[in-house]
C-alpha cells in the first residue's frame, strides 16, 4: 500500500463532480461546453483543482444573491 505524500492537483471528472456536489452527467456536460476547464493526459480527462474554484467564483458573480 502506498501513501500519497503530496495532494493531487488534478481530479477525475467524477471526483470533481463530487466536490461540487453535482452529478457526473452534469459535470461531463460542463466540461464538454467548456464551462469547466479540463486537460487531457494521454487518453484521460482530468480537471485541475483551481478550475473548480474558477467555476464557483464565476457562478457567484452570475447568479443573483439570495436575500431571503
Amino acid at each position: 500500500m502506498t501513501v500519497q505524500s503530496t495532494p493531487r492537483i488534478v481530479l477525475t471528472v467524477e471526483e470533481a463532480a463530487e466536490r461540487l456536489g453535482i452529478g457526473r452527467t452534469l459535470m461531463y456536460a460542463l466540461v464538454k461546453s467548456g464551462e469547466v476547464e479540463s486537460i487531457a493526459i494521454g487518453r484521460l480527462r482530468r480537471i485541475p483543482l483551481d478550475a473548480l474554484d474558477d467555476v464557483v467564483e464565476r457562478l457567484r458573480h452570475i447568479l443573483p444573491k439570495n436575500n431571503g
